[in-house]
């Protein structure tokens, strides 16, 4: 492997020391000259028709100047699939009609929070109960409450996938295997509760703050909302305290800061408690998954047949892509010759799920991977042996779906193995322990335009002075995943350049080229990185010229830049300092500035992504058979991530990865009543802490990934998939406990073995 100056390095990330100086600003910090602070008034009930808001008396109050109703709005509706216009089924307040508890009625902004809370007591709304339903079972009903009036059966969306012969493939299987599994809502948990803050100018355009993945959607369309121009609006995302999903779409608190500001002429801060964050923030979507699969005697798949009914709550957001996705990670890390998927989004009257970690597959992988267990165990196969046998390789294809390419799965498996002993330890554990392993696949960033925009998936500019620095302008969002230091590592490497000689502007929409499509689905490193690549080659292109003509070199074979030198590769001396050579192209172009664009939209690719990341994971567990209580006792892990750009942070998204599939398998939950969320705070939403987490040996696989920078492409999020059924194996191994309806309670491990007894 070529060695590198930069990449596959320990660089500090270039936002840690701010975090940790407790310099970092983050929207809530900010403060702006007679800003006013916004609350929201949500809705009590699950589903209700509003018959009459009064808004008089909290107009009235000292200190109040602004209240928001639907009425006060150009009620224009909007969502992020922008390219089916059926799909935007949200308003920025309800009109009408309240679809779940904590559904946005009424905006109040004030010159303090207190008398804005007070406010909100004084609207009068008068509501006419409806019936609801809390389950995509009971919403699917002939009869069923209709949610949304466009969708008399509640199923918004279907998405079906199908090759070769399934039921052929059935009848020709030897063994059959058919499961029921229920998957379960969490909340993303970040650190930093959602925050708006916004102010507009004396010509009337806005710029607004906020703690968003996605600066350009969301400049997109509140635009639209407000029946103003794209560049009238400016979205700025200063520092953001995690996001993973739950901050990448427009909410009402970005659109009620901005028209308040418009309607007042002073800013406007919206930021969500903890407790508004439990109770109508984004989540995981709750799945229902039927899934059936065929299997030859010597452990040969077969055919597999996969129905999932997403619970999407009471609105798409990104539940159509969730929806596409499941099918596509149903058909992943394992070769099925014949394949039949059919995805239902389903309204409910709960809070809307949307996109988080891992977007579709831990549900999907869930099924797939406990599966393979029960398969293996049935059949006399090693769990390990049965996945080597089917595992997918490089240049395999999955109709409609994808075509891998760089694949190092079979040697994640192979790894994981060895690093945990698995064949021989998991014979000779002790009653109470088990040992169980999981695997996942997952996207380096999609290539469907969903959001229909004109522009390339990412872009990047770059500029080059004179003294030797050069200055990244990205929309790509930094929300804790540490991208901008990967992006700088990418700059510096191709340029031959320090981390010290970048100066970087993200995630402006004024300032930063237009195209980038936010942070999700794990596209930074491959997508932003390809592009801030392309722009380094146009500025390289310029340098070499000049370069060449001064000393007659070849520029293709003979020059390079390295250690801040644009020279020549066999007489060093050949050359001078990057510095130098900028200002000789600018004199030669009568000081025009050095600077490049660059861009990428993937093409012909495959259907979904540009390349896969792969990997495996076993879990050791103990379990307290008189309390059901599961102590994680180590983590194994083996990914192939193509190129590791920064393994420090590599290992750090990956512990995060655990620490959320921890809690997905073994403790957090949504604690639903008839659409009330009744734990809608840290004490009782029980999340794993950093005391919580297991130790954890980690092994990367050395891939190439022709389409990456570098030859890097996803990491971190992919690894939210494996860690629930790895453990959910490991308690069955320790139990005999199959758990298919998740979290692994310790009263559901009771349950099993006093019906064992």
């Amino acid at each position: 492997m070529k060695e590198f100056s930069i990449i596959g390095k320990d660089v500090p990330r270039t936002d840690g020391e701010a975090k940790a100086r407790g310099a970092a600003i983050y929207t809530d910090d900010m403060k702006l000259p007679g800003m006013l602070h916004g609350r929201i008034l949500r809705s009590p009930f699950a589903h209700a028709l509003i018959k009459s808001i009064d808004v008089s008396r909290a107009a009235s109050l000292p200190g109040v100047k602004c209240v928001l109703t639907a009425n006060d709005t150009p009620k224009i509706k909007y969502g992020n699939w922008r390219l089916f216009p059926d799909t935007q089924d949200e308003y920025p307040l309800a009109i009408d009609k309240v679809r779940f508890i904590g559904d946005e009625v009424a905006a109040v902004a004030a010159i303090d929070k207190d008398i804005a809370e007070e406010a909100l007591a004084l609207i009068t709304v008068e509501y006419e109960e409806l019936p609801a339903v809390f389950d995509v079972d009971s919403s699917m009903q002939t009869g069923a409450p209709v949610i949304h009036d466009y969708c008399p059966t509640n199923v918004s969306v279907n998405r079906k996938i199908q090759y070769g012969d399934v039921e052929k493939g059935f009848a020709e299987s030897d063994y059959v295997r058919e499961d029921v599994f229920r998957v379960h809502s969490v909340s993303h948990a970040y650190l930093e509760p959602c925050s708006a803050l916004a102010q507009v100018d004396l010509d009337g355009r806005i710029t607004l703050w906020s703690s968003t993945q996605v600066p350009y959607i969301v400049q997109c369309l509140l635009a639209s909302t407000l029946g103003m121009r794209e560049n009238d609006i400016r979205v700025i995302k200063p520092y953001i305290g995690g996001g993973f999903g739950g901050k990448m779409e427009l909410r009402t608190w970005e659109f009620c800061a901005a028209l308040m500001a418009k309607k007042t002429g002073k800013p406007v801060k919206f930021t969500l408690s903890r407790e508004e964050e439990f109770l109508a923030g984004r989540r995981r979507h709750g799945m229902k998954l039927h899934s059936r699969v065929g299997f030859k005697k010597d452990g040969t798949l077969v055919a597999k047949d996969l129905r999932i009914q997403l619970d999407g709550g009471a609105f798409n957001a990104m539940g159509p892509t969730a929806t596409f996705l499941c099918g596509n990670f149903g058909a992943m890390l394992y070769r099925y010759p014949n394949y039949r998927f059919h995805g239902e989004h389903v309204y409910t009257n709960k809070p809307p799920a949307s996109a988080m970690r891992g977007f579709g597959a831990p549900q999907s992988l869930y099924a797939t991977e406990i599966q393979m267990n029960i398969a293996a165990e049935d059949l006399g196969i090693d769990p390990v042996d049965l996945r080597l046998k089917n595992a997918q390789v490089s240049g395999d294809k999955i109709p409609d779906v994808a075509t891998i390419s760089s694949c190092g799965f079979v040697e994640s498996i192979q790894a994981v193995a060895e690093m945990s002993g698995w064949k021989e330890k998991r014979k000779n554990l002790k009653p109470g322990q088990g040992m169980g392993i999981g695997c996942y696949s997952f996207i380096s960033g999609g290539v469907f335009n969903w959001f229909n925009t004109q522009y390339p998936f990412s872009a990047a500019e770059v500029r080059a002075f004179s003294d030797g620095t050069v200055h990244l302008l990205t929309m790509a969002s930094d929300i804790g995943q540490g991208s901008d230091t990967v992006l700088k590592q990418i700059l510096a490497e191709e340029l031959g350049l320090t981390m010290a000689d970048i100066r970087m502007t993200s995630a402006d929409t004024s300032m930063t080229p237009q195209g980038d499509l936010g942070t999700w689905g794990s596209r930074v490193t491959l997508m932003a990185g390809n592009a801030v690549l392309d722009a380094a080659k146009k500025i390289k292109e310029q340098l070499f010229g000049a370069v060449s003509a001064r000393f007659n070199l070849n520029v293709v074979h003979e020059i390079e830049c390295k250690n801040g030198r644009v020279q020549s590769k066999a007489r060093p001396d050949y050359g001078m300092s990057f510095g130098d050579a900028v200002a000789m192209v600018q004199k030669a172009n009568r000081g025009e500035p050095l600077f490049a664009r660059g861009s990428y939209t993937p093409r012909d690719k495959g259907l979904v992504t540009p390349a896969f990341g792969f990997g495996a994971q076993v879990a050791e567990v103990e379990v307290d058979r008189e309390t059901g209580l599961v102590e994680v006792k180590q983590m194994w892990t083996a990914h192939d991530c193509g190129t590791v750009v920064n393994p420090r942070s590599v290992e750090g998204q990956l512990a995060g990865s655990i620490q959320m599939g921890l809690g997905y398998a073994l403790s957090e939950q949504f604690v639903m009543d008839k659409g009330t969320t009744l734990n809608p705070n840290f004490v009782d939403y029980k999340m794993p802490t950093a005391a919580d987490m297991p130790p954890s040996e980690v092994v990367h696989i050395d891939t190439y990934e022709p389409e990456g920078p570098f030859g890097a492409k996803e990491c971190g999020e992919g690894l939210a998939s494996p860690t629930a059924p790895a453990i959910s194996d490991a308690v069955y191994h320790a139990t005999g406990y199959r758990c298919k309806n998740l979290p692994i309670t310790p009263e559901k491990i009771l349950q099993a073995l006093g019906e064992k007894k």
